[in-house]
């Protein structure tokens, strides 16, 4: 190996042409942007210059066909340059011997170019004792690259020390970052995304190596990061990217990215931009990025395309893609496959699939296999597989284990049901909310009922917006009345949770919705909510519906509606219709209603309808 001299002589020469100092990976190559023709002057150009002995037109024409993969024509041209001193040909010529095999011999030129001052040359020799793991040497060749500015240097010393656990990775992967090294861009971002994660769970300490920009979130310079990586064709920062933007709801420019990421092979990327399409109404398009990811290995996807064929019915070709999901390793897969196996009433294999899922740690397969089990009696089986799926987070499997042990009746496992129940409703669990609130009523907690009954009935339940109706009702004092007699016609809010019942079908909050419109006077109000009642089964919104037809002079058809509430048993219905048929002189039909509101009851019409009953029995034996 020739020896060139020492530092100082070489740092003279004035030959140093960064340029060529050293063959890039493909990280950071940008295109020049000349074409064949201006490259094929420009060797001409060089040949002659180094015909007439410029060493750095040697240097250049070397790094030139070294990057073309012309080792043979690019070694004498760098050997002689470095010969001559230039410490970027003896760089370029450690690249070269690398590329020969010669590890080496190629690091003996890059310690040369190194000490000369060649940052580049100290990343690859940093390089070169790290895969030989050396890793004090390491460190020093790769910090005396980095503290140069070199970027490869930056991010190859940032990763020595994550690897170690040593402080300073953010500083010097940050250094790669702004100096455009896309793959410490996406790192960075991505320590910036544990940090953020950290913070949500109450950790304020800052991890290690990550610190948070001047002015800014880690979350939002995580993503200004993810934007730098992705703008210089990072394919997993573009998909990173693109989850930010849809997650806050710009849809576009998160499709965008997933495209560019798509298109670059990012199977999840595929995955995600099927999802938008679908979710925009592009199924067929869905499908097709789908298909790709799919092909990809990826299990969301595949599990995406069966549901889709499972949804038109194409319940093989649904179960083909559930079973490519499973064998791409999700879980999901069987799950799916045990939905499916179950709809087609396949029960023994719907509990195979389950049972396959819920041993991977599927909480909803487990929830599934439980209540299949409980559905076919093994309610002991049924248990252990609610509780695990609901310890693992599933709020459905807390519910149903509440009504599990609601069911058994004894009231230590009542104690247990509520608790299950104030579980899964601390989760948003509408019906849950319900039960928790009923049980409050129960115990005379009207203050808790009363929350647990709003949020349930805020979550759409028709029973809790009663129920709670009912017990601000309840508070409701005297209505008030104007000076004239006639009632304040403004909805107070129970009134208001009435209708919100009586809307959802709610057939006791129909019918106290009409008495209260009744109360206004508003009498169409009142019949309208009485026949949707009594059209729906309710005898009492049958009978109530009677009395305002009776009172409006419309007893015949009144007396069709309480004819419907006696035969459901409504026992006043029945003697309003006794009363009928005696004023019409029809005795022994009213007799026979008399008869059935004696039975019916309750207490007091019992004891009318028997008067009446006598009365008609003297009439018709007279």
């Amino acid at each position: 190996m020739d020896v060139m001299g020492d530092k100082a002589t070489l740092l003279e020469t004035g030959r140093f042409v960064q340029s060529a100092d050293f063959v890039q990976p493909a990280d950071l190559v940008q295109s020049s942007g000349r074409d064949e023709t201006g490259e094929a002057a420009e060797e001409a150009r060089l040949r002659l210059a180094v015909e007439a002995g410029e060493v750095e037109a040697m240097s250049v024409l070397g790094a030139m066909l070294l990057r073309r993969g012309d080792l043979d024509a690019a070694e004498p041209h760098l050997r002689g340059a470095t010969t001559a001193g230039d410490r970027a040909a003896a760089n370029n010529l450690g690249v070269l011997l690398h590329q020969r095999g010669y590890a080496e011999d190629a690091a003996g030129w890059w310690r040369i170019a190194a000490v000369a001052g060649s940052a580049a040359a100290a990343h690859a020799l940093g390089r070169h004792h790290r895969e030989r793991g050396d890793e004090p040497a390491a460190e020093y060749w790769l910090r005396q690259s980095a503290e140069q500015g070199h970027a490869l240097g930056a991010y190859a010393l940032a990763d020595l020390l994550e690897h170690r656990g040593d402080g300073g990775v953010e500083q010097w992967m940050r250094a790669a970052a702004e100096r455009g090294h896309r793959e410490a861009a996406y790192r960075l971002a991505r320590a910036l995304d544990r940090r953020t994660v950290e913070e949500a769970d109450g950790d304020n300490g800052v991890g290690v190596g990550v610190a948070v920009g001047v002015g800014g979130s880690a979350e939002g310079e995580a993503e200004q990061w993810y934007r730098q990586a992705a703008a210089r064709g990072h394919r997993r920062a573009a998909l990173h990217l693109g989850a930010i933007l849809e997650k806050r709801g710009e849809l576009k420019e998160a499709g965008r990215w997933y495209l560019t990421s798509a298109k670059d092979g990012e199977a999840r990327a595929a995955c995600a931009l099927g999802f938008l399409l679908r979710d925009a109404g592009d199924t067929e398009s869905a499908a097709v990025w789908w298909l790709r990811a799919a092909q990809d290995g990826d299990g969301n996807a595949a599990n995406a395309l069966g549901a889709l064929h499972a949804e038109r019915g194409e319940t093989q070709t649904a179960e083909r893609w559930y079973r490519a999901a499973l064998d791409a390793g999700d879980d999901n897969g069987a799950y799916n496959l045990g939905l499916l196996c179950a709809e087609q009433g396949r029960t023994a294999q719907a509990e195979q699939w389950y049972r396959r899922a819920a041993y991977a740690g599927h909480r909803e397969a487990a929830n599934a296999l439980a209540i299949l089990l409980l559905q076919g009696g093994d309610a002991t089986g049924a248990e252990p597989w609610f509780s695990k799926a609901a310890e693992a987070g599933s709020v459905d499997a807390a519910f149903n284990l509440g009504i599990l042990y609601a069911g058994r009746g004894t009231e230590q496992e009542a104690a247990a049901a509520l608790r299950w129940y104030e579980r899964a409703a601390a989760a948003g669990h509408t019906e849950a909310a319900l039960q928790v609130g009923m049980a409050r009523l129960r115990d005379g907690d009207e203050r808790e009922a009363e929350r647990h009954l709003r949020c349930a009935a805020g979550g759409g339940s028709a029973e809790a917006a009663y129920r709670l109706a009912a017990v601000l009702d309840a508070r409701r004092p005297a209505t008030p009345a104007h000076e004239l007699g006639e009632h304040v016609n403004e909805k107070t809010e129970c009134e208001e949770w009435y209708e919100r019942a009586a809307s959802q079908g709610h057939r006791r909050a129909q019918v106290r919705v009409g008495m209260l419109a009744a109360d206004r006077g508003d009498v169409v109000e009142a019949a309208r909510w009485y026949r949707a009642a009594a059209e729906a089964g309710s005898r009492n919104g049958a009978f109530n519906l009677g009395l305002l037809l009776a009172r409006e002079g419309s007893e015949p058809e009144a007396a069709v509606w309480w004819t419907r509430a006696a035969d459901a048993g409504h026992g006043r219905a029945a003697l309003r219709l006794a009363l009928v048929y005696a004023r019409r002189g029809e005795l022994a039909e009213g007799q026979r209603w008399a008869d059935r509101a004696v039975s019916l009851g309750p207490a007091e019409v019992s004891e009318r309808a028997a008067r009446l009953r006598d009365a008609l029995r003297q009439e018709l034996s007279a």
